[in-house]
């Protein structure tokens, strides 16, 4: 079985950068795609970013897209987002996820349903 465990969240002021890293164990996650969604209180789970297995399709939200960057590192069982430029809007639980049931695929799926193994989630707090 594979597990998801975020790392990287925290708080940061509006304008700053984090870099939040979602860690894969278990058997290897290199043929599966990758997403990063956030939940912000009251409000239903969203979605930021997503990539493909090899690294060469990803999607984003048009409310991140030019400011983060999703990226993976197959070698180290790790997906990595970028956040650069963050405002007081992108405060959430980030949580990263695997689609696992579909193998060596170009999509780069942007539903929570899509996805079926998720990661515990961390808190990215940005103030103003």
């Amino acid at each position: 079985q594979v597990q998801l465990v975020e790392s990287g969240g925290g708080l940061v002021q509006a304008g700053g950068s984090l870099r939040l890293s979602c860690a894969a164990s278990g058997r290897t996650f290199k043929p599966y795609a990758m997403g990063w969604f956030r939940q912000a209180p009251g409000k239903e789970r969203e979605f930021v970013a997503a990539i493909n297995w090899s690294g060469t399709n990803t999607d984003y939200a048009d409310s991140v897209k030019g400011r983060f960057t999703i990226s993976r590192d197959n070698a180290k069982n790790t997906v990595y987002l970028q956040m650069d430029s963050v405002k007081p809007e992108d405060t959430a639980v980030y949580y990263c996820a695997a689609d696992t049931r579909r193998l060596f695929s170009v999509r780069v799926p942007r539903k929570p349903d899509e996805y079926n193994l998720w990661g515990q989630g961390t808190q990215v707090t940005v103030s103003s």
